[in-house]
């Protein structure tokens, strides 16, 4: 399996923040101000206009085979998804309610431990030259307390370089969406709030990213075909012997580890 960076923040006694697969742990939180409140809304209607019309899209991603998880650990011992234990987990294709289309994907978490978490991510086809991307997803919760944070993240390595462009919504911890800087291994607030998503209801979530100037630029997130200004530049990870793209799903649990099921439609990275 190829190395790369796995996220995750529980709040306990201290707040932990790892990068996996041999990052590096801190005992404090990420530092930065942000507000809680969503700062006003720009006027552009999504995320996906942003840069026009892609060279490239991959469509309906929660369908495709290739999906891979893990827990607190890879095989090999290395952390994966982290917390404080390994957590019971299930993932479920072509789900016909709730969905979109008919055809969407269950992602489940329960376990003994609290703040425990699984990862999946699905290994794309390497775009080095790609710098422009918008990934775009539809979430369905129906227990809108239950997850501690949701992160979806996309990667991007080559040439001995990480682009990690990581997100969390961290809805018990800072309030607020959170970003990943690669170079220091930890979870930065962004100036943009994050509540639970409405039960029994989608959640229309779209990022965009780019890569310039050898940094990760999270751009903007739409949330329900309202778009918030993220403009966040943060470096990579250095020395990282793979050439991918891929696209990754987090769920954490709780203090409790109270189960819950998220379901994801119409997934779709475009990228140019």
């Amino acid at each position: 399996m190829l190395r790369w960076t796995v996220l995750f923040c529980v709040p306990v006694l201290v707040l932990f923040c790892l990068a996996g697969c041999g990052g590096r742990t801190s005992a404090t939180p990420a530092p930065g101000n942000a507000s809680t409140e969503a700062p006003q809304a720009n006027s552009t209607p999504a995320a996906s206009g942003v840069y026009g019309s892609m060279a490239n899209a991959v469509g309906n991603i929660e369908q495709m085979g290739g999906w891979t998880a893990c827990t607190a650990q890879l095989p090999d011992g290395m952390p994966c998804a982290s917390g404080l234990g390994n957590a019971a987990y299930s993932m479920t294709q072509h789900m016909p309610i709730p969905s979109r289309d008919g055809h969407s994907t269950q992602f489940s978490i329960s376990g003994p431990t609290g703040y425990s978490n699984v990862l999946w991510w699905n290994q794309l086809t390497p775009a080095p030259s790609a710098s422009h991307f918008v990934y775009d997803f539809w979430v369905y919760v129906t227990e809108s307390n239950a997850p501690q944070a949701l992160e979806f993240d996309l990667n991007q390595t080559f040439g001995g370089t990480k682009y990690i462009f990581g997100t969390e919504c961290n809805f018990k911890g800072t309030g607020v969406w959170d970003v990943w800087d690669g170079r220091e291994g930890k979870w930065v607030p962004s100036p943009v709030g994050c509540v639970p998503f409405a039960a029994n209801s989608w959640t229309h979530v779209a990022w965009t990213f780019e890569r310039a100037n050898g940094q990760v630029h999270y751009v903007s997130i739409a949330i329900n075909g309202t778009t918030y200004p993220v403009n966040m530049w943060q470096a990579p990870q250095a020395n990282v012997d793979a050439q991918e793209l891929n696209v990754a799903v987090q769920l954490d649990g709780n203090s409790r580890q109270q189960p819950y099921s998220i379901w994801i439609d119409d997934m779709s990275l475009s990228y140019d």
